[in-house]
């Protein structure tokens, strides 16, 4: 077990990524620290689907169950708080909380996620994840055969289309300005019986983040039931940028096959560096636990 303040890995993020990765390590006997500051992007979300075993069930759940299994394993702590600085120590890391506690490790992950940016519309906040979904795999299913939206414009719109077009024949979609889809685009989604309203959102009517209406900026409205939206993202946590880490166009943290980020030692899972989905996270959360552990024992054999 580590001694004070020292442990082989520290996980900043305890959700599904960061949980996943402990566990393998756990299972391994490495002395792990999970720093998590227990806000997760997905809390407003009532329900998680498309993860076998789990489908159905609040984020929550899912993450308590993990969370019990993993502290099963006696090397594994978890800490409620918020990492806000790190550094490159000598032989491993060292991060500190906004409590002032400093840790140090010989390596460590980054599970910290992204933070949502939604856009200046009225409502859109207290539907988000409930009635503004943002992935037809995860939500969609619950929303079939209703009247739905899209709110995108050019690649993005052209994108969904096809995809909730199998969901349902009552859609529309919403550019929230001068569509930029290109001409063959704009066809293609017309031909499909695909309304495109070129108007900006003011507002959305909703009850408990149930969608009701959306009020236009000329005041006209349309009733829809779900709306799909992919909003802006940034990182949670600016550490990562800090100590170096590269990152791709998207934004993501770049990582390689195994999570490792262009740092020697400093590996990141979840959204932070993937596609968003709670099966991918428990996947490469456990790509990058496993292949520290092969890394700390090559390191110990010598």
């Amino acid at each position: 077990m580590a001694n004070n303040n020292t442990f082989d890995v520290i996980i900043v993020g305890g959700s599904y990524a960061g949980l996943s990765a402990a566990m393998a390590l756990g299972r391994s006997l490495r002395s792990v620290l999970i720093i998590d500051s227990g806000k997760p992007c997905n809390r407003q979300t009532p329900h998680s689907h498309n993860f076998l075993t789990q489908d159905g069930k609040t984020p929550l759940e899912i993450s308590n169950i993990a969370k019990e299994q993993v502290l099963q394993y006696n090397t594994v702590i978890f800490k409620q708080g918020r990492a806000t600085t790190g550094r490159k120590i000598q032989n491993g890391f060292e991060i500190q909380t906004q409590s002032g506690d400093v840790y140090i490790s010989k390596k460590i992950i980054f599970a910290t996620g992204l933070k949502d940016i939604p856009p200046n519309i009225e409502g859109y906040s207290e539907c988000w994840g409930i009635s503004i979904i943002h992935c037809p795999y995860c939500h969609g299913y619950e929303v079939k055969n209703k009247k739905t939206g899209i709110m995108a414009n050019g690649d993005i719109a052209n994108h969904y289309a096809p995809l909730i077009a199998n969901l349902t024949k009552d859609l529309i979609l919403i550019t929230n300005g001068k569509s930029t889809l290109t001409e063959e685009q704009t066809n293609k989604i017309r031909k499909n019986n695909i309304k495109i309203i070129e108007k900006k959102i003011n507002r959305i009517k909703h009850e408990n983040g149930k969608m009701q209406q959306v009020v236009f900026e000329d005041e006209s409205t349309i009733q829809i039931d779900a709306l799909y939206s992919s909003p802006d993202a940034i990182q949670h946590s600016d550490i990562p940028e800090k100590l170096g880490c590269q990152f791709t166009e998207e934004g993501l943290i770049k990582v390689d096959d195994f999570q490792q980020t262009t740092i020697n030692g400093v590996y990141a899972c979840g959204d932070n560096s993937n596609k968003r989905a709670v099966s991918l996270a428990v996947s490469n959360g456990s790509i990058s636990g496993v292949h520290i552990n092969n890394s700390l024992a090559l390191e110990d054999f010598g």
